[in-house]
């Protein structure tokens, strides 16, 4: 990318998508188009389509999706296979139709089976049955990744994907209704420390293991998978090293300062037992994360400190 080409990044408000935005602008790029969910609809053709030929973005970073955790996952299925679907082929058509350079989609590590090999390589995807609570999500990735392959088959569109593990950051989603793990976490025992509350109850055994991401890792292996990278295959995005849900809780208990007791409901679910990334392939193509999981928990919970105000319901 040159520094005056035109950038469309979808889902600029959304955690990834306002870390990309931040890692261009850091970097100085300077000619963004950017439009919020009230100003353009992209689960509307015609609307995606109206945009690009007017703006004829020259890349396109596709953070845009409907997202949620377990809970949100397992109770709105058609919401997230029926919006994931649109937005992904609306934006990924138009795109290629308005001429764009490149287009980069970011996916999920669920589109991998459930009991996928540890670590998890690219090649370990459609090998057997997905998680039952996020299959849905997963298979509207599952469809991005193969819409950017048929369409750089086909059309010769340079259109890649990347899937990043377990991400968290600044503009996190702090909703304990439809949050992740590491915001509901945060939001939990915050709430339990002010409240003076005895105990925290978390989801599930505390077993599973889990890698997790910094949003702002994310970001720059974005921007540079976008100016280095343009093979077929899709690229995973991560840590290469995980932690058990209680390991998790008891630093997020650590970090907010909270003295009270930790437990766990074992009647909930636990979701995919290990989801650790192979990230093999994107070392050899010359990038590796920075930012360990201790200080980016302690950046995060200083961010929704400082914006607790929009996390009061």
């Amino acid at each position: 990318m040159n520094k005056t080409d035109k950038i469309y990044v979808a889902g600029h408000r959304g955690l990834v998508g306002s870390a990309i935005v931040r890692n261009l602008e850091q970097n100085g790029y300077n000619n963004m188009v950017l439009r919020t969910s009230k100003e353009l609809n992209l689960t509307s053709q015609a609307d995606v389509n109206q945009f690009f030929e007017k703006e004829k973005p020259d890349y396109v970073f596709l953070a845009a999706a409907k997202v949620g955790g377990i809970h949100a996952n397992d109770t709105y299925p058609a919401d997230f296979i029926r919006e994931n679907l649109q937005i992904q082929t609306n934006v990924i058509d138009a795109a290629y139709r308005n001429n764009a350079k490149k287009l980069l989609f970011l996916g999920s590590s669920c589109i991998y089976p459930k009991f996928a090999p540890q670590p998890m390589k690219e090649e370990h995807l459609l090998t057997g049955e997905l998680e039952p609570t996020n299959e849905w999500y997963a298979i509207a990735k599952i469809a991005g990744i193969k819409m950017c392959q048929a369409y750089k088959k086909q059309y010769g569109f340079n259109a890649i994907s990347i899937m990043p593990t377990n991400l968290y950051g600044p503009g996190d989603n702090f909703n304990l209704e439809n949050s992740h793990v590491m915001p509901a976490l945060i939001r939990k025992f915050h709430d339990a420390k002010i409240n003076n509350e005895p105990e925290v109850i978390v989801w599930g055994t505390g077993t599973p293991k889990r890698e997790f991401l910094h949003v702002d890792d994310m970001a720059d292996a974005s921007v540079f998978l976008m100016n280095n990278y343009d093979d077929v295959e899709f690229v995973n995005v991560g840590m290469s090293e995980d932690v058990t849900i209680r390991e998790l809780a008891e630093s997020v208990k650590d970090v907010v300062g909270y003295e009270g007791e930790l437990k766990f409901d074992t009647s909930k679910p636990d979701g995919t037992p290990r989801k650790l990334l192979d990230v093999s392939k994107l070392r050899r193509a010359g990038w590796s994360a920075g930012i360990d999981l201790r200080d980016g928990i302690e950046s995060t919970y200083k961010w929704f400190q400082e914006n607790i105000d929009e996390f009061r319901n």
